[in-house]
């Protein structure tokens, strides 16, 4: 085997901190980092906007915006942290030029294809039910929510977004989760 070869299959994938260094000049980098972030950014917004069109326009701003200021992260936190509190800013400009709308034809292709028809539009009812829940609690414990269980963030890097501890983080998620349980349930006695 090439030592080429060889140094290819042991060394261990680079942290997204070395990767964000090398990206201000290697394009390379920053398609990695695209790669590994894309979901959880994705995610995030539908989670925030319920609607896949706005999600993926805030997606695409996101990653555009991260590339524009690579070279402003400075690694004092998780790069992913950094990531969606670009997210989160580009989300408030969408929020102060319009108030978004969530339609259940806007969110069906999310579900995993290997699922029927029925368990697709399941998935399409109960995640139009959590979007339109998240809009009705508490703001920062939506956000604390979103960023933690959509955007994958520890509560604290969430904290390092949202300007709070970790402990205050932990709060408002597990406030934010008996909120959301009773909101969804509401929603589904309403739908019935």
């Amino acid at each position: 085997m090439s030592t080429l070869l060889t140094n290819q299959i042991i060394s261990p994938p680079l942290e997204d901190e070395i990767l964000a260094t090398r990206a201000v000049d290697d394009s390379s980098a920053f398609a990695e980092l695209y790669k590994r972030h894309f979901d959880r950014v994705y995610r995030y917004h539908v989670a925030h906007t319920g609607s896949v069109e706005d999600a993926q326009d805030l997606t695409t701003q996101t990653f555009i915006a991260a590339l524009e200021g690579i070279a402003t992260y400075r690694g004092d936190g998780s790069f992913s942290a950094w990531l969606l509190g670009i997210a989160r800013r580009k989300m408030a400009q969408l929020y102060r030029s319009r108030r978004p709308e969530t339609s259940l034809e806007s969110i069906q292709h999310l579900p995993d294809q290997t699922n029927s028809p029925e368990e697709r539009s399941s998935q399409n009812i109960q995640l139009s039910q959590i979007s339109r829940a998240l809009r009705q609690i508490k703001t920062e414990r939506a956000e604390a929510l979103e960023l933690c269980l959509y955007g994958d963030l520890s509560a604290a890097e969430a904290g390092l977004i949202l300007g709070k501890s970790e402990a205050a983080i932990k709060m408002l998620v597990c406030r934010g989760l008996k909120d959301l349980r009773q909101k969804c349930a509401l929603i589904m006695q309403e739908e019935k």
